[in-house]
């Protein structure tokens, strides 16, 4: 049973390699998945996909088409897949529901610590020669207030590890978690939330409930010069308003591991070319944000969870036992 597994880097290649011990047929593909790629699938019953390939209606029309019957996403997130289209077709969709929670959660607290303490900046200026520490000066994280969006198996995590800096916990979900509640956390409308905290970590889903959850509207309710993190989904901001909200410093500081139209640009080197996105561009110049290209996940733990459970869902799917379904 042939697998072709699209967007895949070297980290890819040995993870899975390492971790098939089911013997799963694997052909590493580096091209995204789009339309004018999707051809390169033609025999091959699995595709594995990972969250930046587009599996909107033609695409899964013409992997069908070619004898495709498994879509595999190597991710938890599911919202690229356009579900009611692989149900009409009869493709089924597996995902890994969960893989390392600390990998994400923990990159999401680096981020807090660089922008805080502006390692960034500090690590450019000492290396041009430049030991001043003017415009350095950050903050106590004790006794701050963290608003949790979002308090699944990674929001846990991340509210576990602030709570050990001594934070006071704040959290938004429709669906509390004990977990969180045992920490402390008060669970508040995103409204009054974001009028509380002092830093604000988004790790929810992308829905059509979510999708742009940051506007104009919620970052005018944040306190003025908070920090907000995402390293869920690029589409919970609206990222020109997030530029407005820093160029009059409503917004104090910005970490994203993920950007709404990142699926152009990440995962490649273009250090070689100019950036044509302008709204990134513009979100680059500021001192006061960093950007990382979607690395949260990026851990060798990680890697290998990610590796075992799809080639699992795979195996399971061929054997007639699928797991990790998602439905439409």
């Amino acid at each position: 049973m042939g697998t072709i597994v699209f967007s895949s880097q070297h980290y890819d290649q040995d993870s899975f390699t390492s971790a098939n011990t089911q013997g799963v047929e694997l052909h590493f593909q580096p091209a995204r998945l789009t339309l004018d790629t999707a051809p390169l699938a033609k025999g091959h019953e699995v595709v594995c996909a990972f969250i930046n390939d587009d599996l909107g209606t033609q695409v899964l029309e013409v992997l069908a088409a070619g004898g495709t019957r498994l879509i595999a996403l190597r991710s938890a997130g599911f919202n690229h897949v356009d579900l009611p289209t692989a149900k009409r077709l009869g493709l089924s969709v597996v995902r890994v529901p969960a893989y390392s929670p600390h990998a994400v959660a923990e990159h999401a607290v680096a981020l807090i610590m660089a922008l805080n303490r502006c390692t960034h900046r500090a690590y450019n200026r000492t290396r041009d020669g430049d030991f001043t520490l003017h415009g350095l000066t950050g903050f106590d994280l004790v006794n701050k207030t963290v608003g949790v969006v979002g308090t699944g198996q990674i929001g846990a995590t991340f509210a576990k590890i602030m709570q050990g800096f001594g934070c006071q916990l704040l959290a938004h979900d429709p669906y509390p978690n004990p977990q969180v509640q045992a920490l402390g956390a008060r669970y508040l409308p995103l409204d009054e939330l974001l009028q509380q905290a002092q830093i604000i970590s988004l790790h929810c889903p992308l829905t059509e409930g979510t999708r742009h959850l940051i506007n104009r509207q919620s970052l005018a309710h944040m306190q003025r010069g908070a920090m907000l993190i995402n390293t869920g989904r690029g589409a919970l901001v609206d990222t020109p308003a997030l530029i407005d909200a820093l160029k009059v410093g409503q917004l104090g500081y910005l970490g994203l591991d993920v950007y709404e139209e990142e699926a152009q640009l990440f995962f490649e080197d273009r250090s070689d070319l100019p950036l044509q996105d302008d709204v990134l561009a513009r979100l680059l110049t500021f001192p006061n944000v960093i950007v990382t290209a979607h690395q949260a996940f990026l851990t060798r733990e990680a890697l290998a969870a990610i590796a075992e459970t799809t080639l699992g869902n795979i195996s399971d799917w061929a054997h007639g036992r699928p797991r990790n379904l998602v439905e439409a």
